[in-house]
C-alpha cells in the first residue's frame, strides 16, 4: 500500500503526540524504540506538532542536566485525541511501526 507524504506526516505527528500524552513515551530514545524512528526523525516530528497546534512543551526534569525531562502535551488544538485512540490500528498500520 503506496500512502503519500503528506499522509504519513500528519499520521506520525498525531502517533507522536498520542505517545506523549499517553505516557507510553515522552522522551526522544523513548519515541525512537516505541516507532524505530531515527532520532533527527523524532526531533523533527516533535517541532512539527507545532503546525497542528499542538503545544507540546519539554519539561526539564529539575535537578538534571543535559537536557533530561519529558515532553507534555498541553493543547491538543483542533485534533481530537479521542480520534487517535480509536483508529491507533490503522495509524500503526498504515506507519508500519509495531
Amino acid at each position: 500500500m503506496t500512502i503519500s507524504k503528506t499522509k504519513s506526516s500528519f499520521y506520525r505527528r498525531l502517533y507522536v503526540a498520542w505517545l506523549i500524552d499517553s505516557a507510553t513515551a515522552n522522551s526522544v530514545p523513548e519515541l525512537m524504540a516505541a516507532t524505530g524512528m531515527p532520532r533527527r526523525t523524532a526531533q523533527d516530528t516533535l517541532a512539527a506538532l507545532a503546525d497542528l497546534d499542538i503545544d507540546c512543551r519539554f519539561a526539564q526534569e529539575s535537578g538534571e542536566r543535559h537536557n533530561a525531562g519529558r515532553y507534555r502535551i498541553h493543547d491538543w488544538g483542533a485534533v481530537d485525541p479521542r480520534w487517535i485512540e480509536r483508529h491507533l490500528p490503522k495509524i500503526k498500520e498504515t506507519l508500519g511501526y509495531p
